[in-house]
């Protein structure tokens, strides 16, 4: 009874609060202050509540401005009640906001004595450092800025860095900051020997051989996402770790942890696909991971299609010390297009390596080819080639690059005197280049030159000679029509040049736009090269296995307009 007695003798009730304050700062004090809170809970109060609110909360107004750097804001505030309920209103004046006035940065640890590396690092430092003289002090600024400072230096070198001290004074008369930090760098990090996880069914030698790392190497935590990157390329782990512990007693030289799962030994694989370049297709795949225990790989697969056929098989060896990786590789096809029919059986042995953004490819090929093309052309051509090609990729691992460019080199030939039909010289070259274009586009040139060099065409296997025309060279042509006309198909060339403009730009989610153009053709002397254009539009959608494009092109030299599309899937 008396409980109720007290109830009943001091009233409840609910409450309103209104901001009054500049549009920047009034979501930050609605959202914070404790009376806001309540009354966005609709707690109800009794009077000596709602001044108690009332008070914590104008103390908070003034911590919450304190950290966008208003030092000495008024903050007027009233109660008033409205029939039953109750309004709290405040009214905040900030007043002149507090700017940065110095930055002074101290250095400690190997860094402030680290030869001609200090300078240079320090420099890389510094600029990270975000809240300059004369900018608004903020606390969100402050805590970055330090973040950022120490970011240069933990990725290079100093993974042990830390900020020592830090100190933010503020004069409240001049309305300025004064900022002090020290870095404590730590002890400079070395690599050292791979402390290796997991490896149960695949030599260990394998992990070992696809380090870029020596020890004694600085450390960098780019090199840890290279060699995780090529350890998931390998083909051989489901997944890779590789990191270091940053325990400055072993900076010396510190252990590289590599963690990894194994994929399976053996594995099959089916998949279809369609493309307007050679039609429907089907195809299958059987791979051995470890032949031998060697963790060498045997690949046996075949592929159909509605105009080409192949079947092959490849051993590997996985990448020895040296960065190289050695293949042998048998490859039986068949292929009737554009009227031209050959049937081929190549025989090859590559040494592939890559360093960096550099992928090199030596090889030496046999091949024999039957040739024909309708009742004109009919021949056997055989060659012994060896075979250098040099790829840049600027682009990364990246599905749909706006920036960086891919270069493709290839050098190669064959003698007379060597089982070869016809000596020649083959060159090739293809560059794409990526632009940004806008927050949501993107503008790709391309270009491709191709030459052989010889005194006939005869006796040459047609995979050296060159056609245009589909999906990747001119759109608008049906898939290498573009070459030397003949009663009954079209026959490869001596040269090749095609070039693309193509700019992309996407909406909301994955689809987008394209519109290009594209010219080029292909002859059997560089005199009779005549290109012939395409223009169209295009759909795209970035799946998360690759871009899916629709291409509506028409060709100039024809006056028809052609459908250009491919998609595939595995299982």
């Amino acid at each position: 009874m008396v409980f109720l007695a007290a109830l009943c003798a001091t009233p409840a009730h609910a409450l309103t609060v209104e901001v009054e304050a500049p549009e920047e700062l009034k979501p930050l004090l609605v959202q914070y202050l404790e009376a806001a809170r309540a009354a966005r809970l609709g707690e109800v109060l009794d009077e000596a509540e709602l001044e108690r609110l009332r008070s914590v909360s104008a103390g908070t107004a003034r911590e919450l401005l304190a950290t966008e750097g208003y030092f000495s804001p008024q903050i007027d505030s009233s109660l008033t009640q409205v029939g039953n309920d109750w309004v709290l209103r405040y009214r905040v004046t900030p007043g002149p906001r507090t700017r940065v006035r110095t930055v002074k940065i101290d250095y400690a640890g190997a860094l402030a004595d680290a030869g001609e590396a200090g300078p240079r690092l320090r420099a890389r430092s510094e600029p990270s450092f975000t809240l300059q003289p004369g900018m608004p002090f903020r606390q969100a600024d402050w805590d970055a800025a330090k973040v950022a400072l120490l970011r240069p230096l933990l990725t290079v070198r100093y993974p042990a860095a830390r900020l020592a001290a830090s100190e933010a004074r503020i004069d409240p008369a001049a309305q300025a900051a004064d900022l002090t930090a020290t870095v404590d760098s730590g002890p400079a990090f070395f690599y050292g020997e791979p402390a290796i996880s997991g490896s149960q069914r695949y030599p260990e030698s394998i992990i070992r051989n696809l380090s870029p790392l020596k020890p004694g190497q600085p450390y960098r935590v780019q090199d840890l996402l290279d060699y995780q990157a090529a350890l998931d390329m390998s083909g051989y782990y489901a997944q890779a770790t590789v990191r270091i512990e940053p325990d400055p007693a072993l900076a010396a030289a510190v252990p590289i942890r590599v963690d990894v799962v194994e994929r399976p030994e053996k594995l099959f694989s089916v998949g279809a696909g369609i493309s307007t370049d050679t039609g429907a297709r089907v195809q299958a795949s059987w791979l051995h991971r470890d032949i031998l225990n060697r963790g060498m790989r045997l690949k046996l697969d075949a592929r159909l299609e509605a105009a080409r056929q192949t079947g092959g098989a490849e051993l590997a060896w996985p990448r020895n010390a040296r960065g190289y990786e050695n293949s042998l590789g048998l490859l039986l096809k068949q292929e009737d297009i554009e009227g031209q029919e050959t049937r081929a059986t190549v025989l090859a042995a590559k040494r592939s390596r890559t360093r960096g953004q550099i992928e090199t490819t030596l090889s030496l090929q046999f091949q024999t080819e039957e040739l024909e093309i309708g009742d004109v052309v009919s021949a056997s051509n055989q060659a012994l080639t060896a075979n250098y090609a040099w790829t840049q990729r600027t682009i990364g691992r990246a599905f749909y690059p706006r920036r960086g460019h891919v270069l493709t080199l290839h050098g190669g030939g064959a003698s007379e005197a060597l089982l070869s039909d016809t000596s020649f010289i083959r060159l090739y070259g293809r560059h794409t280049q990526y632009f940004r274009a806008g927050d949501n586009g993107r503008l790709i040139l391309r270009g491709e030159l191709g030459s052989v060099l010889a005194d006939t065409r005869n006796g040459i296997p047609t995979d050296f000679l060159f056609r245009a025309g589909g999906d990747n060279s001119v759109r608008g042509y049906a898939y290498q029509s573009l070459g030397r006309t003949l009663e009954g198909g079209v026959a490869s060339v001596r040269y090749l040049a095609t070039g693309s403009v193509e700019y992309h730009h996407f909406f909301e989610g994955n689809w987008g736009i394209a519109v290009f153009v594209d010219a080029g053709d292909a002859a059997d002397n560089l005199g009779a090269l005549s290109p012939v254009f395409g223009y169209g539009v295009g759909a795209r959608y970035r799946s998360p296995v690759g871009p899916i494009n629709l291409d509506l092109a028409y060709g100039e030299a024809t006056q028809k307009f052609r459908l250009h599309f491919s998609l595939g899937v595995s299982f």
